[in-house]
């Protein structure tokens, strides 16, 4: 099944629609989480700080969507009110490992420096995610005239990707050439969870 196509169905049923809103508000907290937690004790930036508020921003903003839904769905991240829980889970954590054991080993650097560099990697695949991700979810959402709206998500996350860029060019000349990695093992994780997904909706509950 496409993205396109599943992210169609997904909106047609109020608990799908509510997980899935969940889901997103739950990965971009994860997103935040690991940001801060990518902070050295001291060095740390305007931007850096920045993008972790507006993660979490985007988390709660997610969730407050809900709402116009049903405001009894979705209160918690317990694993019954994500999709593919497992995989959602899983997905952030294991691009995070990835991508700090591939940074380890074409760069020589200290565990603070490691940590700096991951930050700078994931955030920027993720954003190139995210820049694909919520267009398309927004069309559908315009197409079907729903309350929900992404659009101030998309222009934030778009901003997100400039400063990526930025940063990745004062770390390394040849960044874009380690980029193309850390992208590889994240499309393979989000082809991953797209089929955790879309195995889950095609459920007859969700019919």
């Amino acid at each position: 099944m496409e993205f396109y196509q599943l992210l169609e169905k997904i909106v047609q049923t109020n608990e799908a629609h509510a997980r899935w809103l969940n889901t997103l508000s739950f990965m971009e907290n994860a997103g935040a989480r690991k940001i801060s937690a990518c902070e050295h004790p001291f060095k740390v930036d305007l931007i850096q700080l920045k993008h972790a508020a507006e993660e979490h921003r985007h988390a709660y903003y997610l969730k407050k969507q809900i709402g116009k839904i049903s405001p009894e769905l979705c209160k918690n991240y317990r694993k019954e009110e994500l999709l593919a829980p497992v995989a959602t889970r899983q997905y952030l954590h294991a691009l995070d490992i990835k991508a700090c054991r591939y940074l380890q080993q074409v760069f020589s650097l200290t565990k603070e420096e490691l940590k700096y560099a991951a930050y700078l990697f994931v955030t920027y695949a993720i954003e190139v995610r995210a820049d694909e991700l919520y267009p398309v979810y927004q069309e559908i959402l315009t197409k079907t005239s729903s309350k929900i709206m992404v659009k101030s998500i998309i222009l934030e996350e778009e901003g997100h990707l400039e400063e990526m860029i930025s940063q990745l060019n004062e770390f390394s000349d040849d960044w874009q050439i380690h980029a193309e990695e850390i992208l590889s093992i994240e499309k393979e994780l989000h082809e991953q969870w797209i089929k955790a997904i879309a195995e889950e909706i095609s459920q007859v509950r969700y019919a």
